[in-house]
């Protein structure tokens, strides 16, 4: 996450998204070392840009 944001700086939907995103990682994680969760990286660093942005007005 980026250092300037914190997580009561999201939407409730931004927060169920991170959530959901979260565990979906971790189911994966599950399968095994190997498992690519990049993908899923990715749309919560997409998330967190857009809170980002929202918070400092640009």
């Amino acid at each position: 996450m980026a250092d300037d944001i914190r997580f009561s700086d999201f939407t409730a939907s931004e927060k169920a998204r991170v959530a959901m995103l979260t565990a979906r990682m971790a189911k994966r994680g599950m399968a095994g070392p190997g498992v690519d969760i990049s993908d899923l990286k990715r749309k919560v660093e997409r998330i967190e840009r857009q809170a980002a942005k929202r918070k400092n007005g640009k």
